[in-house]
């Protein structure tokens, strides 16, 4: 998954919550803009931030494992 797709389920999920960036944000210890950067694929999260984000927007990490 690119930087851009998980922007998109990221911004698609806090959507259909109807959760604004900024309570998003406000629970995940972020920042309105870097919310945004993430969002729009811009930024590269640690898994320890998306684990927070994912966490607030009841989604799962999936890691696949190639032999």
């Amino acid at each position: 998954m690119t930087k851009k797709e998980l922007g998109q389920k990221v911004k698609g999920r806090r959507k259909i919550m109807s959760m604004p960036q900024a309570q998003l944000a406000d629970y995940t210890g972020l920042s309105v803009v870097t919310l945004s950067q993430i969002e729009s694929g811009k930024a590269n999260p640690s898994f320890e931030t998306l684990n927070e984000i994912f966490y607030f927007l009841n989604l799962e990490i999936l890691v696949e494992v190639k032999k």
